[in-house]
């Protein structure tokens, strides 16, 4: 469908919305905003945009990125990097039910790919549009596999079935009918998400939005002028897929499987496994797509900007960017995600606030030289369970009862907060229908890694844990949990992973059975 076309069909499903709202809801409305204390004009929008499976070390903000993302860098040199922020479990419909609520799996229930998201739980959406906002989510939900229904807390919902394709997606219109969309997946949610922004420039009431994408999720796909971006870049396996021997044989196992550097690759390679020199270039073809899907969302950040400007909303509206997880890319033998290791479970953040702007402006650098100005960073550790509480601070809006994150608004805008935490909680939950992960449970500080891999049978474990020093071994390549002279500091994160289980909720420890390593692929409805 044309960008015309969409902005047209948006336009035109608004002005129905307008004629059917009864005075009694707008009564609400202005008493609901009144109750928070914060007249809804002097409320900020919110702009949050969500890739998929993307790696923190993926936008040109990060001194080793391959990718250039000169409209993210903007986005960080106008407001400010978060460093260290990570998602509470890397598999995508889990985190991003911990995005909207604050909750962890274990309290928000979604702990697979597979599982409905509980309606009856309040969103920061939910929370935002009881306050007055009009509130829209374009893309990728992907919380049930095959429900494309329009779901609480958001006025418009265009989404769809699954994993949706980067090519001519079939998208669902509020819950009306569906239809295929043609065009490049990125573009074709910029045009819906850009034409909403444009419909809200003359409007009276603030405004929330998610913009979904499917980039740079498996099957990589970049749009046709990013096909060869990278094919001048070589890209080897990692030294840590070579250096396994002091890591559980779990780990070896995994190298031939789905998820396995010597594996299909997600269909980059046709016959495996394939240890062989020449098989390794179909892993750096996989590789190079998945940047490549990355510039076309660059590209969209700078449409949205661009737009926000344009209509005079710049300087009102919150703009967040992150990820849902991040992605394993042949650190220690593996692809995709699931796993505590660093690539896997550490994800962008790039926030932009007026208040948080740079004391100085900036003129646009679209490179990453030395004379391109750094922004401002939060080294503080955050998670997905704080967007919610951030979001609804920053907005003036009442707080969600009872979750797990807490607000970095007052980080974002410079002051240090001493009870900030220093420890971080990870857990992820064995899938039969990709056997190819244990049940992992973690603490993260801000030098120290453990990670454990329980049975689920409240036994003892049956693979060997890791402990990282994230000081001297950023990239995880040695194992130190036999180090006898760390024997007490094992002990003591082992007490302190206990320690925040307790504080979440989150024992006792319900997990499934650990079932060994599988070498069947998943099925292909649901890759």
């Amino acid at each position: 469908m044309a960008r015309s076309s969409i902005a047209v069909s948006i336009r035109s499903r608004f002005v129905s919305l307008r004629r059917s709202s009864s005075t009694a809801t707008l009564v609400l409305l202005a008493l609901a905003c009144f109750a928070c204390g914060v007249a809804a004009q002097d409320r900020p929008n919110v702009l949050f945009i969500l890739t998929d499976d993307q790696r923190w070390d993926t936008v040109g903000l990060e001194p080793q990125s391959v990718v250039a993302t000169p409209h993210l860098d903007r986005l960080g040199r106008e407001g400010l990097r978060f460093a260290n922020h990570f998602c509470t479990t890397s598999l995508c419909s889990p985190s991003r039910a911990s995005i909207l609520t604050g909750l962890y799996p274990h309290a928000h229930g979604v702990r697979d790919n597979f599982t409905e998201y509980p309606e009856s739980l309040d969103t920061w959406p939910k929370a935002l549009q009881r306050a007055g906002y009009r509130t829209a989510y374009f893309g990728k939900y992907h919380m049930g596999e095959v429900n494309d229904e329009v779901r609480g807390g958001f006025d418009r919902f265009v989404t769809h079935r699954g994993q949706g394709k980067y090519f001519d997606t079939e998208f669902r219109f509020d819950g009306g009918e569906r239809r295929v969309v043609s065009g490049y997946y990125t573009s074709v949610v910029t045009d819906m998400a850009e034409a909403f922004v444009r419909e809200q420039a003359d409007g009276d009431r603030p405004w929330a939005m998610i913009v979904g994408h499917k980039a740079p999720h498996s099957f990589y796909v970049p749009e046709p002028k990013y096909e060869h971006a990278f094919d001048h870049v070589n890209v080897p396996y990692p030294p840590s897929a070579f250096e396994l021997d002091d890591n559980a044989a779990w780990y070896r196992h995994r190298t031939a499987t789905w998820h396995g550097i010597y594996g299909p690759l997600f269909d980059f390679r046709k016959e495996w496994p394939d240890r062989s020199a020449e098989g390794a270039e179909a892993f750096a073809r996989m590789v190079r797509s998945y940047w490549g899907t990355i510039l076309s969302v660059d590209d969209s950040v700078g449409r949205l900007v661009a737009a926000l400007e344009q209509t005079g909303q710049l300087e009102r509206t919150l703009i967040i960017f992150t990820s849902d997880n991040g992605l394993l890319e042949g650190e220690h033998g593996m692809i995709d995600k699931r796993t505590a290791h660093e690539p896997s479970m550490r994800i962008p953040l790039i926030v932009r606030l007026p208040q948080v702007r740079s004391a100085e402006p900036t003129e646009r650098v679209d490179d990453r030289s030395a004379e391109a100005p750094r922004p401002r960073g939060v080294e503080r550790m955050t998670s997905t369970v704080d967007f919610a509480p951030s979001i609804l601070e920053i907005c003036g809006v009442a707080p969600i009862d009872g979750i797990h994150g807490r607000s970095w608004h007052r980080l974002a805008l410079g002051h240090d907060d001493p009870a900030w935490r220093t420890s971080l909680y990870y857990a992820y939950d064995y899938e039969r229908q990709f056997p190819y992960t244990p049940n992992v449970r973690a603490v993260r500080t801000e030098r120290w890694k453990l990670i454990r891999y329980p049975h689920g049978d409240s036994g003892p474990d049956r693979h060997k844990g890791d402990l990282f020093d994230l000081a001297s071994d950023p990239e995880e390549r040695r194992n130190r949990i036999d180090d006898p002279e760390l024997a007490d500091l094992v002990g003591e994160l082992d007490a302190e992973l206990q320690r925040l289980q307790r504080q979440l909720g989150a024992l006792p420890d319900r997990m499934p059975i650990d079932e060994g390593i599988g070498t069947e692929l998943p099925d292909a409805s649901i890759r």
